[in-house]
Order: C-alpha cells, then sequence, then structure tokens
C-alpha cells in the first residue's frame, strides 16, 4: 500500500513509519526538513517538503495526519498558540485541498486529534459522544478534526485518533517524568486527583494499523488504554517501578506560575475511554500501566 505520513519524524510518528515499513508498504514523509527523513529512514522512504510537490496524478491509498508543532515546549503567548493551531488546521487544509484536485483520491485519511478535545471534566467518565468542556486545547481538537473530516465530501473515509498521553521508552511524556523521578525528585503534580488517560506507543501503532485493514471504521475514536489512572496513581507506580521515593509534590499555584496557561495540560482532569474501540474487540497489548512501564524499561535493560 502507498501511504503519506505528514509528522513521520515525530515521537509517534518515526515508530509508525518503522512499522508501516516492516510491513512492506510504501512510505512518504511530509517534513520540513527532507534531509532528516533521509537520516532517519534511508532512502527507502521517499520525502517532501510541502504538499505543493504532489501532482493531481500522485496518488496515496492512506494517508495519515500527525503534523503539528510541539504543544507543551514553549509559553502560550498569542503568536505561538497560533502557531499551534496552523501546524495543524492549515496543514490539514492543505492536505484536503490536495485530496481535492488529485486524480485518484486516497481511500482512508487517519487525523490526528488528541483527548484534549473534552477539556477538563473531572471525574466523569468520558467516551466518543461526550459532550466537551471549552478551553483552548478543546477549540484547537475540534477545529482539527472539523478540517479533516471535510474529506469526506470527496468519498474519503475519515478516522480520527484522540490520543492520549503516549508512552515509549525513548521520548515523550515518560522522558520527562523520569528525569526527576531518579534523581528522588518525583512527586504528583497538583492534588493529585486528575486523571491521566495514557497508552503505549505499540497500542497505538496497532490502532492506526487496524483503521487501515478494516474499512468499516470512521469517525473519531480514543486512543487511550481501558484503564486511565489518577496523577497520584501514576506517580506511585512509576516511583515503584523505578525504585525511587516520590516525596516532592508540586503544588498547583507553582505550575501557574511556571507554566501559565500551559499548566492546563497537566492539571487538567479527563478520565477517557476507548470505547468505540472496545466495541470493536480491538485487544489492548498494554491495558494497565505497570505492563506498559514494565515493557518500555525492558529497552534499557
Amino acid at each position: 500500500m502507498n501511504i503519506l505520513v505528514t509528522g513521520g519524524t515525530g515521537f509517534i510518528g518515526q515508530a509508525l513509519v518503522n512499522s508501516l515499513l516492516k510491513d512492506e508498504h510504501k512510505v512518504t514523509v511530509l517534513s520540513r526538513t527532507p534531509d532528516a527523513v533521509t537520516k532517519i529512514f534511508g532512502h527507502e522512504v521517499m520525502s517532501l517538503s510541502n504538499l505543493d510537490q504532489l501532482t493531481i496524478d500522485k496518488s496515496f491509498e492512506t494517508i495519515i495526519n500527525l503534523a503539528g508543532a510541539p504543544i507543551f515546549d514553549n509559553h502560550w503567548s498569542d503568536a505561538r498558540k497560533q502557531i499551534i493551531r496552523d501546524s495543524r488546521i492549515k496543514l490539514t487544509e492543505q492536505l484536503i485541498a490536495y485530496i481535492e484536485r488529485a486524480a485518484v483520491k486516497p481511500a482512508l485519511l487517519i487525523s490526528g486529534s488528541a483527548i484534549g478535545y473534552y477539556g477538563d471534566q473531572g471525574n466523569t467518565e468520558l467516551n466518543e459522544l461526550s459532550i466537551p468542556h471549552h478551553d483552548f486545547s478543546q477549540q484547537l481538537c475540534a477545529d482539527w478534526e472539523n478540517a479533516a473530516l471535510r474529506a469526506e465530501q470527496f468519498g474519503v473515509r475519515v478516522c480520527l485518533i484522540r490520543t492520549g498521553l503516549v508512552l515509549a521508552h525513548d521520548g515523550g511524556l515518560l522522558q520527562r517524568m523520569q528525569r526527576p523521578f531518579k534523581l528522588g525528585l518525583g512527586g504528583t503534580l497538583g492534588n493529585g486527583q486528575q486523571w491521566m488517560s495514557w497508552i503505549q506507543r505499540a497500542d497505538w501503532i496497532r490502532i492506526a494499523k487496524l483503521m487501515i485493514s478494516n474499512s468499516s471504521m470512521q469517525g473519531a475514536y480514543n486512543a487511550t488504554a481501558p484503564h486511565p489512572v489518577t496523577n497520584s496513581e501514576f506517580t506511585k507506580t512509576l516511583a515503584q517501578h523505578l525504585k525511587r521515593p516520590a516525596l516532592l509534590p508540586v503544588p498547583a499555584w507553582l505550575l501557574k506560575t511556571l507554566l501559565g496557561e500551559r499548566s492546563d495540560l497537566v492539571l487538567a482532569s479527563q478520565r477517557v475511554l476507548p470505547e468505540r474501540l472496545l466495541n470493536e474487540n480491538f485487544q489492548f497489548h498494554y491495558p494497565e500501566l505497570l505492563s506498559a512501564l514494565t515493557e518500555i524499561s525492558s529497552h534499557h535493560a
């Protein structure tokens, strides 16, 4: 299968592209730095620096849209918020424009989203039909999804993958958290009662592959493990796993002072369940946090 991946050099994208290559798919990666694509994947992967390079006779059976500027790395000034929005929504609109002009339309568009779609919801259990609570992240995800859904007017099946906190050995949230924990400086964030809906990266990739193979799948899916945990439980489990203490909680007021509006990303509570995936009988390899951490630590053994 011929597949186009945007965001293919990112934390999820790299692992996804390597998995697709193992399955003998032909992969093209859109990246602002095409040289990085060759450096990471070799010449087996084609690279594009912008979508204008795609002519109307160039076709892909599947497009996987994961592009987006990092949401946590920089202060949320108005200018930064615009960069975050444009890197997701404008890029998606450009993909739709390509699909519109393509002589042969893709069968499937898998487009990124996040559980930020639901906003801060406390202890409420959330499924794909839950009513969201409005904030910046929620509006960002909603607009991103709406842009992707425009592909349906061209006969394209669209799957929206609402991703939780992704865990793996080589980056992402866990890498940020492990450093202070290994120094004995770990602790809960805020009151620790906020829910963290997470997923092991290997399961995320299996979900994307299921969307490719199962033509009945369409619409939004929560890409989260079936057992979310509170921040307090996450902290305790990670500390036990690393055999380190977790004695230094970070109060909410300090997080808000240091991070500003970005503190919502670590203090907001989203208790998200993958209801539609479970209804598809999707079997998570890592349904429990401890099993995910154990697998991840095996890469450092």
